[in-house]
This record gives structure tokens, sequence and C-alpha cells, in this order.
């Protein structure tokens, strides 16, 4: 098993992407070679055309080959990757020399006769075809067979040879990218990892603190004697729970879904403070769909009913509102009420708003921003965060 895990981390480059790297290298050997004949003027280059290009798919082969060993030392340090690399490039580089005299020996034959004509000066070009690299040399003193030819083939050894290091470095360099993507894609599953541990620690923090506040709304009935008030609140209590416990902590919702809960939230404490506590929703239809952190705006509206309702002995309106300005999402939670915030968390420092700030940059970093304090006639909160939907979500 930990064999199994120890393979899957290692990076590997696409057989595709290898592919094309042996392709290219050899359709680039095939088209030099090509111009290089032509720009000779030495003729007959329709009739070794086919005869190359089976040689240079030949050396496709035999890399793909190389390949195929080669790769087997990716999870190695550099220098062992290196060494394989010095090693296995000399046999394959025969290998493809062999192949390619093999191939091209039927063309020595017709073009014999053309080098003792006189053509010279190929530049190296013929020591691809066996036994004529020597014999278009100009040279006056005439070599034995048998040496011409080991000097063609050894020439081609070092030709091939050069070629396959030079693939073998392209080779190394594509799979030290593969595994800097990979090093990037596991950081960023840390990440992502990491920040949803976070999110998901903020969300629960949430709900201890609710239903702290909602259990002393119902002690407060049960107390006074008002039994039906507090069935109320058990069975609203029972549905703001369901709804929101049913979500991903780490996800986020509609914000039509997230007003609905506050709604619920706001719904138990009207039980509790009748003649006190009005509720007002903005929600513009265009923007029901915006997704948003869940309960994001549970502490503000907690905040509003412990500071501004509690307190007061009138009348006080809570507002929720959501709006789009400049292309980003403003969610307000304010109120008419007079609380004094002497604890502080009116100004701004409460557990509340220290939450909500530390959730906002958790999920948005700087692109979101809360701003909290008091407003003519009462107090209130601005949340500006990016306008998300459905799709930019699954993107």
């Amino acid at each position: 098993m930990e064999g199994e895990l120890t393979e899957d981390r290692i990076a590997r480059v696409p057989f595709g992407t290898v592919l094309a790297s042996i392709a290219g290298l050899w359709l680039t050997y095939f088209l030099l070679t090509t111009l290089r004949w032509e720009l000779l003027g030495l003729g007959l280059s329709q009739e070794l055309l086919w005869p190359r290009a089976l040689a240079t798919l030949a050396g496709v082969g035999i890399t793909l080959g190389l390949w195929l060993v080669l790769r087997l030392f990716d999870a190695r340090p550099l220098w062992a990757k290196i060494t394989a690399a010095l090693i296995l490039s000399l046999p394959v580089a025969i290998a493809s020399a062999q192949a390619n005299q093999m191939i091209m020996a039927e063309s020595a034959n017709h073009l014999v006769k053309q080098i003792e004509q006189g053509a010279s000066g190929d530049g190296g070009v013929l020591v691809d075809i066996p036994g004529l690299g020597g014999a278009a040399a100009g040279t006056e003193t005439p070599q034995p067979v048998a040496a011409t030819a080991w000097q063609d083939i050894t020439d081609l050894v070092f030709g091939r040879y050069f070629m396959m290091l030079a693939w073998c470095a392209l080779y190394l360099a594509l799979l030290t990218g593969e595994k800097a993507r990979a090093a990037e894609r596991r950081e960023g599953a840390y990440r992502r990892a990491a920040k949803a541990a976070e999110l998901r620690s903020l969300r629960y923090q949430v709900n201890p603190h609710f239903l702290f506040n909602t259990l002393n709304s119902l002690s407060a009935l049960v107390l006074t004697g008002k039994t039906q008030a507090a069935e109320k609140v058990i069975q609203t209590l029972s549905t703001f729970y369901r709804r929101s416990l049913a979500d991903d902590p780490t996800a986020d919702v509609p914000l039509r879904e997230e007003f609905a809960l506050q709604r619920l939230y706001l719904d138990i404490e009207a039980i509790r403070f009748p003649r006190r506590l009005r509720a007002k929703y903005e929600l513009p239809d265009e923007l029901e769909d915006v997704r948003v952190p869940g309960m994001i705006l549970q502490p503000l509206v907690e905040n509003s009913v412990k500071h501004a309702v509690a307190p007061s002995s009138g009348a006080v309106t809570l507002t929720l509102a959501a709006r789009e300005e400049y292309g980003r999402l403003v969610l307000t939670v304010a109120d008419d009420g007079q609380g004094s915030g002497e604890d502080g968390e009116r100004a701004g420092y409460g557990i509340g708003l220290v939450n909500v700030r530390d959730r906002l940059a958790a999920r948005f970093g700087d692109q979101a921003t809360i701003v909290s304090g008091p407003v003519p006639g009462g107090y209130s909160t601005q949340l500006r965060m990016p306008i998300l939907h459905q799709s930019d979500e699954d993107a």
C-alpha cells in the first residue's frame, strides 16, 4: 500500500508531451537533412526521401524505448537521472545508427556513380548513407572500405548520441516542470484544506453563541408563564437549526436563504420583544441568488438585538438590506436603537464582529471589507464583497 501511494506521488510527464517532444526532435532532423541534401544539389532527393522517413520513424521508436527506461528514474535524485541519461543514450545511439545503416544500405548503390563523378563537400550529410561518407570526402588517397564504413558508423553514432542527450535534457526539463506543477497543486490543496478548516471553525463558533442567546429567550418566556410563546420559539428554533445545519459550513448559500434564516431568528426574538422589535427586509429580486457565506449576518443581527432592542424601552426597527454598488454586493444590518455599547461590541471590537471579519477574510481575502459604527439615528454595519453566483463557485 505504501509503495502504491509513493508511486502516485511521483510526477510524470504525460505521454502525449513525451511523444510530441520525440516526434518534434526527429521531424526537425528529417527536415534539416533533407534541406541540406537539396542545397548540395546531389540529386536523387525523391529516391532518398522515403528511406530517410523510414529511418526517422525507426528513430522515433527507439527513442520511445529510451523513454520507457529513463522514466524508471523519475523519482531518483537529479544526479541519478543525468547518469542514466549519459549511459542509456549510448546504446540507443548505436541502435539508431545501425537501424539507419540498414535502411539506407539499399540507397548506397544508387549514389556510388554520382560520388565517383566528383560529388564532394557534402558537409557531412552523406554520413547517413553507409560507405559513402569517406567516398565523398574528396581525398586523393583511397581508404579501405572497412575503414570507411567504420568511420561512417562511428560518426553517425556520435551524432545520434548527442541527439539523444539533447532529448534527455529536454525530458528532464519537462519532468522538472511537471514536478513544479504537482507541487503547486499540492500546495493549493493544502491551502484549500486549511481555508476550509478555518471557515468551518468560524462557522461553528456562531452556532453555540446563537443557541445560548435563544435559550435565554426561551428561559425568560417559561419563567413568565408564556407557554404558548415558548412552544412557538421551540418550533421556530427547530426549523432554524434544521435549515442551518443542513448546509456545508464551508459552503456559500443563496442570499434569499441567508435572509430567511435571519427572519426565523428575528421571529424568535420578536416573541421575546413583541412591542420593541420591528424587522425590515430589503432584498432585490436580482440579488436573491447571489452566494454569500452561510450565517454571515447572524452575529450582526444578534448584536443589534442585544445592544439596541434589549436595552430600549421603545420600538426599534432592525433593517437587513442588500444592494449592488459598483459591481459589488453590499449587505447592511442597521438599527435605530440607542444602545450605549459600553462593552465595546457596538464599537466594532466584539466577538461577533471579529468573527464576521475573520470569515470574510478567510473567504475573500482583501476583496471583502466590513465597516461598522454609529450613524445618524442609530447604528449600521456594512459588508462589501464580490458578487458570486453558483456558476462562479462551480468554476
